[in-house]
């Protein structure tokens, strides 16, 4: 079979068909990409050119409402930072993790209303030099390209009101956060709506929902239904009155979930973390041929080459078949993945995702 461009092979893998191989994508942590640079990576090799693997590229605006971002305090190991959600958090510099959350504007429904009516949406929401500048590339280039969206239980509770307020509204004001996730889908919409009449189309939308942790998910089905499921399903018929896919990453475990989303139409689902009870096989098995799977490969396995190697060999050969599988780790790789393991892993899926 011809080799083909990741345009072609993501298109072949939504539509369960077979391609010249898998796709593969990849997500190293800053620090990853540090180590390898030090081990031989080029200092600015493009890391998916470098390695042939797939290019994906995610294009969209800002829907915040736009708090002036300023820096705290920074010191040789850490910054805080104030930023355009309200949200003041700290990052280490010289470590890969996620930020340690410190304080919110956005406290009660009045805070929320103020923060709201700052989140009307115009053309400067919208880097189109950026977009002028590359968008023709990355078609000739015959790049996967996904429209993002903004909206849900994941970055409602993380990057703007917290966990455990958010959490709490979901029981005692429910009808308050239906209009936080409802209006964030509204002005990311917008966004889109406002690229795609300009001309620069997409293959897909995308967005990060992590309603899973490690035993299960953060909410009832109960509530899923009533509060986020509503949004979702608007979000995948947008899709797909466009004539493209929607496709959802949510860590964790989201096994309870899971049927509804392949009712909704959902097209893909990532990351199927293995490590909080996500088995990829029995995904497969169950959904394969109305669900892209993306992902499923221990990340906590990948400084070990011969067990990661070994779970390539065990899972992919089944994943792959009839297409939709895209082939990724289940979470970032973690800079305990030297240069010459990463090489190997990408060698050994390549041969074993190939459908010669």
């Amino acid at each position: 079979m011809a080799v083909m461009t990741t345009h072609e092979r993501f298109r072949r893998m939504f539509a369960h068909q077979e391609a010249d191989r898998v796709p593969m994508l990849g997500g190293p942590w800053a620090t990853t990409l540090t180590r390898w640079r030090r081990e031989g990576l080029p200092e600015n090799a493009d890391f998916a050119d470098y390695f042939g693997i797939d290019h994906q590229v995610g294009i969209g605006g800002d829907i915040s409402p736009r708090f002036a971002a300023r820096k705290i305090e920074e010191t040789d190991d850490y910054e805080i930072w104030f930023d355009a959600w309200g949200t003041t958090s700290k990052n280490w510099k010289h470590a890969s993790s996620t930020p340690h959350w410190l304080g919110r504007t956005i406290v009660d429904r009045p805070s929320w209303e103020a923060a709201k009516a700052r989140m009307e949406i115009g053309r400067d929401r919208v880097n189109w030099d950026w977009l002028k500048a590359n968008y023709k590339t990355w078609r000739d280039r015959g790049w996967w390209i996904h429209g993002g969206l903004w909206f849900g239980f994941d970055v409602t509770h993380a990057r703007v009101v917290g966990t455990e307020q958010l959490l709490t509204w979901m029981v005692d004001d429910p009808e308050l956060v239906a209009d936080l996730f409802n209006t964030e889908l509204d002005r990311s919409l917008q966004v889109l709506q406002m690229i795609w009449d300009e001309g620069y189309t997409f293959d897909a939308i995308f967005w990060c929902d992590d309603m899973g942790y490690r035993n299960g998910t953060f909410f009832s089905l109960d509530m899923y239904r009533e509060l986020l499921k509503p949004a979702q399903q608007r979000a995948i018929d947008w899709a797909h009155k466009k004539g493209i896919v929607a496709h959802l990453h949510s860590c964790g475990n989201v096994n309870g979930f899971v049927p509804d989303l392949v009712a909704m139409g959902l097209d893909a689902l990532n990351p199927l973390e293995v490590k909080a009870g996500m088995d990829p096989l029995y995904l497969k098995r169950t959904y394969g041929d109305r669900l892209t799977l993306n992902g499923g490969l221990n990340a906590m396995l990948w400084d070990d080459i011969d067990r990661i190697e070994a779970e390539i060999r065990r899972l992919l050969p089944v994943l792959k078949q009839g297409g939709g599988y895209i082939f990724q780790e289940d979470h970032s790789i973690p800079d305990s993945v030297s240069l010459e393991n990463y090489r190997r892993i990408v060698k050994v899926a390549k041969e074993l995702g190939s459908y010669a």
